[in-house]
């Protein structure tokens, strides 16, 4: 059973449509402890960074999050889900979670990367994604260079290089998916990407699924 953690700050509705269109169930909740006996919890959201952290304090979920991470359950984050797990945002200037080390800096700070400031932000659209560090399993029937649906004015930027598994490139290199041990982040929306966003959530979720057809 998958949780959708809902704390005032998520994509969910598009999160659920996708679980519902691939046969995988789902328990979707704003109460931690409707999610202590879930198999696996995806960790929507959309966004300032400041006001998610703010509501992950409200509502326990900042605690949940840390022990869930720390019990070594899988955490699938989407977005802002992506980028809250890490230790610092540029956005309002706010201390994460910390589940994973890096911060997260506005495309402008990443002027002196070799950023092209022309380019419109935020990073709105489709754009491909190459894989590297030898992907991930969540990549599986994936095809390299897919496109994945972008939304974000932030950028991931982990301090260990290793865990990108992979990248967009919207004037300088993007880290679009990142994976350490059990936790798996995707900055793009895999949930409203078409066929390759829907095979990363069936990876996902693959244990609750009974049909392994294609898409």
């Amino acid at each position: 059973m998958t949780g959708i953690i809902d704390y005032n700050a998520g994509n969910i509705k598009s999160v659920e449509h996708a679980l519902e269109s691939i046969g995988a169930p789902y328990i979707l909740s704003g109460n931690p402890c409707d999610l202590e006996n879930v198999d696996r919890v995806i960790f929507p959201g959309v966004g300032d960074a400041a006001y998610a952290m703010q509501q992950l304090k409200q509502t326990g979920f900042d605690s949940f999050l840390k022990n869930w991470a720390e019990s070594d359950k899988p955490i699938l984050g989407i977005c802002l889900g992506s980028q809250v797990v890490f230790d610092y945002s540029e956005e309002g200037n706010t201390e994460c979670l910390g589940l994973l080390k890096g911060s997260i800096r506005h495309f402008s700070s990443l002027k002196k990367n070799g950023f092209d400031t022309s380019l419109k932000v935020p990073h709105i659209g489709w754009n491909n994604v190459s894989f590297t560090n030898g992907g991930s399993p969540f990549l599986n029937g994936v095809a390299q260079d897919s496109d994945f649906y972008f939304v974000h004015s932030y950028v991931i930027q982990p301090e260990d290089s290793s865990i990108v598994k992979g990248y967009a490139d919207y004037g300088i290199k993007i880290p679009a998916i990142v994976e350490k041990d059990n936790i798996a982040v995707f900055q793009f929306h895999p949930e409203k990407s078409g066929k390759p966003g829907l095979r990363i959530l069936k990876n996902f979720v693959a244990s609750d699924l009974s049909a392994k057809e294609e898409f």
